[in-house]
């Protein structure tokens, strides 16, 4: 599932040619056996189509909404309203619809297209090249450790998703060592240490410990043992939490004196049904640890799916006001508790998959 070549990605994706984004980078050599049978194992396109399957799915109800708009016989201002109430409705805010509809119109105009059924694949595309910003490779092997701060609300399945992602890492050949710092919650450094026996990595958690500390001995212990990845599990919270909030900075804070140039990437784990909300969340975290990437789950539900064009605008809204930070990037979807229910993000094939 992981490969392990760079890939550049268009600017625009040509409709006609899917391109997978590869889900790892690695920035150290391998071996060349090593290489080849990480090549080898890259995920075939049964498998990925299959997750394609159950991604449309989820996204049924939205895209069936969006559907019905185009079948009409003629592209007039009705049209151009009724998508913009289903846009709405799929939670991409007022803000990106009003991007999309204003693409859109451009698009129409310079294709000259007349039939409202030619009009979807244009949002398509639309949407496409809104959400390409978003697709971004995890990058491991820059830093040893590679140091991952993992943040989330308590329900968006955080602790879930580090186990996947451990297992991802691990199958890749990537030494793995995993952090309890999420000392808050009940049974999480438990549902932490079966993931991690599940996956055979090593793990640091002290019994009630301070979570800063527990962090802390985590990055300085995976610099001694020479891991190559280091994830620290924090407490989920609500942003409203504001002295839970200033817990997640001091725990970062505390990773930056055991390795200075850590952390190498905060992943905050949402849940693709919270709608709206899921922006809030982004803007919250971010402010409070400038988050670099993102990992959206539940998109098998009842998940809307349009937040993500938010998300993308206001992450394009921040380079522009913060050019100095990483650029925000969404690593991992999921649409299931399966392993391989989490995959790598594909703008293309999510467009495709929304406006199904």
């Amino acid at each position: 599932m992981f490969s392990f070549f760079r890939k550049k990605a268009p600017e625009i994706p040509a409709p006609a040619v899917e391109t997978v984004p590869p889900a790892l980078v690695s920035a150290t050599p391998v071996a060349a056996s090593t290489e080849a049978a990480l090549v080898s194992s890259t995920a075939t396109a049964a498998p990925r189509q299959g997750w394609l399957t159950k991604l449309k799915n989820g996204l049924r109800k939205t895209g069936s909404s969006i559907a019905t708009v185009f079948t009409g016989t003629q592209i007039d201002d009705a049209l151009y309203e009724e998508l913009e109430s289903a846009l709405l409705m799929s939670d991409a805010g007022v803000g990106a619809t009003e991007h999309l509809l204003a693409d859109l119109k451009r698009r129409v105009k310079e294709s000259k297209t007349t039939d409202p059924a030619a009009v979807k694949a244009l949002l398509a595309d639309a949407f496409t090249e809104l959400l390409l910003p978003l697709q971004r490779p995890l990058v491991i092997g820059e830093h040893k450790p590679t140091v991952m701060m993992i943040a989330g609300v308590n329900g968006a399945g955080k602790t879930t998703s580090i186990g996947k992602l451990t297992k991802h890492l691990a199958d890749s050949g990537a030494s793995v060592l995993l952090a309890a710092a999420d000392t808050f919650r009940a049974a999480a450094r438990e549902q932490l240490g079966v993931w991690a026996d599940r996956n055979s990595v090593e793990i640091i958690s002290q019994d009630g410990g301070d979570p800063a500390a527990v962090s802390f001995d985590a990055v300085s212990a995976g610099k001694a043992r020479g891991r190559d990845v280091v994830m620290v599990d924090t407490a989920g919270r609500l942003p409203t939490q504001l002295h839970l909030m200033e817990e997640i900075k001091k725990i970062k804070r505390v990773v930056t004196k055991a390795d200075a140039s850590a952390p190498h990437e905060v992943l905050l784990v949402i849940d693709g049904n919270t709608g709206q909300n899921a922006l809030t969340q982004v803007k919250a975290f971010d402010d409070a640890l400038q988050v670099t990437g993102l990992i959206i789950t539940k998109l098998d539900g009842t998940a809307k799916g349009g937040v993500i064009a938010a998300i993308a605008l206001w992450a394009r809204e921040r380079a522009v006001k913060q050019p100095a930070l990483k650029p925000l990037g969404v690593y991992f979807i999921g649409v299931g508790e399966k392993l391989e229910d989490l995959e790598t993000f594909s703008a293309r094939e999510f467009s495709q998959a929304l406006l199904q």
